[in-house]
């Protein structure tokens, strides 16, 4: 077998469709169902039962998941070992969140640049669920998320336990529900949200980038759920106050990696980011 079946199977069994599988990997279809159905030709077995409602892993399938995530990350790591720049003994790659870059991303590179010179650096910003599969099959190391999801095959690692809190631009502290901006901080806040202010389903705005949401919000005015450490410095100022008797939601990041062991370089990266992580709360 080759790496594409084994990337292609990963991304079949992610989003359980060969439709979507094929839209993300930007081939077609065809050649989706062509890679897996000569991979199970090769192993045997069938590896996906396939129906209208799309494709589900039999239990063949769920045996290889394991088999294949490692081949693909191998795969990775010998390609990055041995397209290293000059200078370079190692590689790492690394992914975070957009609300995350700044300053949790921007410190570890420059730690990392500084004392870990020998070590060739990648990093990237994109959605948790693309950065997520990307730690899954291999082509990153490491990621810094949200709240991430558990996965066969990866470790979670705490790095910085933050909450959700609701602010307003009233001086009153109060929340008007035709003032609300609903900010999309992921699958478990939407869940406590829509908990706790059922009410609020249908919000007048909604937007999925906290920034944008926290500029429009200082100008426009109105109340939303900001992570504490962005709103205290407008806490602080008088521009923002905490709305009263909201509740406040767990919006802690981690660390997302292969649950592998023996490899150094992971491991200097994590404890570099968990040294910037410390001294940035």
């Amino acid at each position: 077998m080759d790496i594409n079946q084994a990337r292609t199977f990963l991304e079949v069994a992610s989003c359980g469709s060969f439709i979507m599988a094929a839209e993300r990997m930007h081939v077609t279809q065809t050649a989706v169902s062509a890679r897996i159905r000569t991979l199970e030709q090769q192993l045997g077995r069938q590896l996906f039962v396939r129906n209208k409602a799309g494709a589900r892993l039999t239990s063949a399938g769920e045996r290889f998941m394991r088999h294949a995530a490692t081949m693909v990350q191998v795969w990775e790591r010998a390609r990055h070992q041995v397209a290293l720049p000059p200078g370079r003994d190692d590689a790492i790659s690394i992914g975070c969140e957009l609300s995350l870059w700044q300053p949790l991303l921007g410190d570890w590179l420059i730690r990392m640049a500084r004392d870990c010179p020998e070590i060739a650096l990648r990093a990237e910003v994109d959605s948790s669920a693309r950065l997520l599969d990307a730690v899954h099959d291999g082509s990153l190391d490491l990621a810094v998320l949200y709240n991430p999801p558990q996965r066969p095959g990866l470790a979670s690692e705490l790095l910085a336990e933050e909450k959700l809190v609701m602010v307003t631009t009233r001086d009153d502290g109060q929340m008007h529900a035709d003032a609300y901006v609903y900010v999309d901080w992921g699958p478990a806040f939407a869940a406590n949200h829509q908990a706790a202010y059922p009410e609020l389903s249908s919000p007048p705005v909604s937007i999925s980038l906290g920034p944008l949401a926290l500029v429009y919000l200082l100008d426009v005015g109105g109340a939303s759920y900001f992570r504490i450490g962005s709103a205290q410095p407008y806490l602080d100022a008088g521009l923002l106050h905490r709305v009263r008797d909201a509740p406040e939601f767990s919006h802690s990041a981690y660390a997302v990696y292969a649950a592998q062991r023996g490899n150094p370089t992971l491991d200097r990266a994590r404890a570099c980011l968990l040294e910037v992580a410390e001294r940035i709360k």
